[in-house]
């Protein structure tokens, strides 16, 4: 069996001792944040020529112009299969549709004694939107991160992409930035291109925000940079789901959805939980027959070896407990009950609920963005939303009256404090 079997039916132990009885990953963030500071180091001194060498040395391909030519993007748009494009669209329209729903949130005027205090939303400048590469190719990545970027006002949207064998960034990722009204385009990848977006190069402009998921030295150049630029959605690394089953759960749906994300590549998370010791059996069996047909047998051999598991339990109240600990980045509730369920999740990236509710539709166009919280940050973080794309400032006008009512509490408490420019600044205004 691939799946790992777990059985905590019994257990009796609080939260902070079935945490510890889970099984954690491995710790890969000390072991790559020496390599991926020595990246971060290499581009900001190095600049083009250090972001080239990098790319011969990680991707296995010279790159001359590390920008895409606008016309080439516009070009694959041009040239791609019509029900890629009109697939490509509903995806954009659908992204395009639920982010602007999130940003027309506004908070109305505040005012109180004479002081007006209105709340202004200023989007950032410049983004920059990573998509990964290399063992697959993510246009609908490209869409959720620029799409959101666009939504929310930003004023250049830009991509990176790791090169393909050739040199070249494929077409429906190109394809994507051209519908999603991406303004550049470069063939960088891994810890490089976000170094490169962070510091700036000869090529690339410095930009204000960093978005979109990557392998774990991608997430941890993120990590290492945040502070120097804003960083949206902690720790979007490699790709977790958790499927709570039971009776009602068709084993083979359970299994695909499983398999579904270890197919993403290393390093992901594939967790079963079921009260039914039947339909982890069954699961189990599901998730073998499946790996053993795919193509990727090996890729996904390897992924669900280091972190698929089948765990057990008495009931509902347990998986969720542990699910909650887990933390991961898709939760989906396949169950009978699933929607009387959703009152238990504490933690989760996205919740999908009932056994027609995928995470692949997530991935591509149920509308809210599939940049999500991986290792365990769902506890504290949220999916890419629109905000992560803006600021938020407020403006403070104040009234004579108001500064004759409230001036003498600012004055006390200027004083109190030692800053008597503070308390000046008040009295000036009295009066005049």
């Amino acid at each position: 069996m691939l799946l790992q079997r777990l059985d905590f039916r019994g257990f009796t132990g609080d939260r902070a001792a079935l945490r510890s009885a889970l099984p954690r990953p491995a710790d890969e963030q000390q072991r790559s944040s020496d390599t991926v500071a020595a990246i971060l180091g290499e581009v900001r001194s190095g600049g083009d020529a250090a972001v080239r060498d990098l790319t011969e040395r990680f991707d296995g391909v010279a790159i001359d112009a590390l920008q895409v030519p606008t016309g080439d993007v516009q070009a694959a748009l041009d040239r791609i299969p019509a029900t890629l494009r009109g697939a490509l669209t509903v995806a954009r329209d659908r992204i395009a549709a639920y982010h602007a729903h999130e940003a027309a949130a506004s908070v109305e005027r505040f005012e109180s004694g004479g002081i007006a205090v209105d709340h202004l939303v200023r989007p950032v400048r410049r983004a920059g939107c990573y998509a990964p590469g290399g063992r697959a190719r993510y246009p609908s990545t490209v869409l959720m991160c620029a799409v959101a970027a666009r939504v929310a006002g930003v004023d250049q949207v830009i991509l990176c992409v790791p090169p393909g064998p050739d040199g070249a960034v494929d077409d429906a990722s190109l394809a994507a930035a051209a519908l999603a009204g991406v303004d550049e385009v470069y063939r960088i990848g891994g810890a490089q291109a976000v170094a490169a977006m962070a510091y700036g190069t000869e090529s690339v402009e410095a930009v204000d925000v960093i978005v979109g998921p990557g392998n774990r030295f991608v997430a941890e150049a993120k990590r290492q940079v945040s502070g120097v630029v804003g960083v949206a959605s902690a720790f979007a690394g490699p790709s977790e789901v958790v499927v709570v089953a039971d009776a009602a759960t068709p084993p083979d749906l359970a299994a695909i959805d499983l398999v579904v994300q270890a197919e993403h590549g290393p390093d992901g998370l594939a967790w079963l939980i079921t009260w039914s010791p039947a339909v982890a059996d069954a699961v189990d069996g599901e998730v073998d027959r499946i790996v053993e047909a795919s193509p990727r047998r090996a890729d996904l051999e390897a992924t669900l070896g280091s972190g698929g598991y089948s765990v057990v339990v008495d009931g509902p109240e347990q998986a969720f407990a542990i699910s909650n600990i887990v933390a991961p980045e898709h939760l989906e509730i396949l169950t009978g009950d699933a929607a009387a369920l959703l009152g238990l999740v504490e933690s989760a990236g996205a919740v999908f609920v009932g056994p027609l509710s995928p995470a692949s539709v997530g991935d591509y166009l149920a509308g809210p963005n599939h940049v999500l919280p991986t290792n365990r940050t769902a506890r504290f973080s949220s999916a890419l939303r629109v905000d992560d794309f803006r600021r938020h400032l407020h403006a403070v006008t104040v009234t004579e009256s108001a500064l004759a009512e409230l001036g003498p509490a600012v004055v006390t408490l200027a004083e109190i404090e030692g800053l008597p420019a503070h308390a000046e600044s008040v009295r000036r205004r009295w009066n005049r």
